[in-house]
């Protein structure tokens, strides 16, 4: 495995408003003579939560070894908190969708099996990117071609998605400062964006969340079935805010323990697998 860091800092452009924590830490497949010399690999890039105050640990590097236990190439984004403001979480997703599509060659990946998938505020920031690739701002924080930042599937666990009555109020604090303007509120509400050309998506959430209320995720996959758009969801009946891997590798908590909300990953991974058609 290959593993690096890289500042998102002068990613891709003369990008320079990124906190400087903020950084992409790859976990990448390397090929064997062994088995394959000329393989290329699917890519999942995760967006860790942290209601855009921080970036949990307990939802990246974990979740990152999971799936690359799994075959996939692995991308973690630690995108910028420390006060930063939309659209800059945004723009640094879209960059990095952009940059591994630009160097899969290089690091034998394949550019058209390239996932996002984000937990809770990085649930928000995941879903955000597969509604509003095709937004202005991100074509002019960094050119590309149309399209070239769409994600190719989704997974959401108990995602922020609603600036409604079931909104994680924190979360949107933190993206918006005091300067969220009503037209942003209703773009951002996600709920009210989704349209026919978003990829197909895996979300999954527990029904007593107090947190961030299911009710986020319901309205998210009403919005797709309303535009047709392929998706899975998985709402089990009880577990807290924040379970992750539900296992003792991403919490010593007994209530983050629980084996039947765990089965959340296997079948992110059979979804995965069948919508990008990976072969195994």
């Amino acid at each position: 495995m290959i593993y690096q860091e890289i500042p998102l800092n002068g990613l891709l452009s003369d990008w320079d408003q990124s906190d400087e924590n903020a950084r992409l830490t790859l976990y990448l497949q390397q090929p064997s003579a062994e088995w394959s010399e000329n393989a290329i690999f699917p890519c999942v890039l995760i967006c860790p939560g942290g209601g855009y105050e921080m970036t949990s640990d307990r939802e990246a590097e974990p979740v990152a070894l999971k799936y690359a236990g799994m075959g996939y190439s692995v991308a973690v984004l630690r995108y910028s908190t420390n006060h930063r403001h939309f659209p800059v979480q945004l723009c640094e997703l879209s960059m990095a969708m952009v940059w591994l599509r630009r160097n899969a060659a290089q690091f034998c990946l394949n550019a058209q099996q390239i996932a996002v998938c984000g937990f809770s505020a990085g649930g928000h920031l995941a879903a955000s990117l597969c509604n509003l690739y095709d937004l202005p701002l991100l074509q002019e924080a960094m050119p590309m071609e149309k399209g070239e930042n769409r994600p190719d599937a989704a997974i959401l666990g108990y995602p922020v998605i609603s600036t409604g009555s079931c909104a994680h109020v924190g979360s949107f604090q933190n993206l918006f400062g005091n300067d969220l303007d009503e037209n942003t509120r209703q773009i951002l509400s996600l709920e009210n964006s989704v349209h026919e050309n978003c990829p197909p998506c895996f979300i999954w959430h527990t029904a007593d969340d107090d947190c961030v209320p299911s009710e986020n995720s319901l309205l998210y996959a009403l919005a797709l079935k309303h535009c047709n758009v392929p998706f899975e969801l998985h709402l089990y009946p009880h577990g807290p805010h924040g379970l992750s891997l539900c296992d003792c590798t991403t919490s010593n908590l007994p209530t983050h323990k629980l084996a039947d909300v765990a089965a959340w990953f296997a079948l992110s991974v059979r979804f995965l697998d069948k919508t990008l058609a990976v072969s195994r």
